[in-house]
């Protein structure tokens, strides 16, 4: 995308109708179930930790929670990866590691989502414990256990590593690849 083309949220533009018409090739319905999100992702016949994560991500992006991903919630995702801020893709990861929706990532949360996300990538330049502790260790400042949302944005800008290794993880650029390009990536 060139910097002075439009980006989804601008208005009705081209671009916009090239994300409609995407979005109504692969879900007729204009509602885009769990199904057809990972069909739409390449996604099909994980093991059941990958289907978790990708539920998880089906979710988050599922903002009014009715089970389903309209366009305006697909535009809304598209946005985040295009114009997102650090900080806003930042809360969108700590949503995603945050299973249990209590406000702060415990080990336990963040190990398997890790082990989740390795199954499905293929990533394995480090272990999911590993890669656990390593977050752990280094940014859970005052050693309780858990990440608050305030911990894990301060302390995953602070280091360029641990930034690679969170964004990395679940490439939101690959989301947006399959989206423009129909062409199945690996997440």
């Amino acid at each position: 995308m060139g910097a002075n083309e439009s980006l989804p949220g601008d208005g009705p533009t081209p671009e916009m109708h090239h994300y409609y018409s995407k979005f109504m090739r692969e879900c007729p319905s204009g509602q885009l179930s769990l199904h057809e999100f990972k069909k739409l992702l390449g996604l099909q016949g994980l093991d059941p930790q990958g289907d978790l994560y990708i539920k998880r991500v089906f979710d988050i992006f599922d903002l009014n929670q009715d089970g389903f991903i309209d366009f305006l919630e697909f535009i809304a995702a598209i946005n985040l990866v295009i114009r997102g801020k650090i900080d806003q893709k930042l809360k969108w990861y700590f949503k995603l590691y945050d299973a249990d929706g209590n406000g702060c990532i415990d080990k336990k949360e963040l190990l398997s989502i890790f082990t989740a996300i390795q199954a499905i990538s293929g990533q394995t330049d480090m272990s999911a414990e590993e890669f656990t502790n390593m977050v752990f260790q280094k940014i859970d400042v005052n050693n309780d256990g858990e990440l608050t949302l305030e911990e894990f944005i301060t302390g995953v800008e602070r280091d360029g590593n641990l930034m690679e290794l969170i964004t990395k993880s679940f490439d939101l650029s690959n989301v947006l690849k399959v989206i423009q390009n129909g062409r199945r990536h690996s997440i």
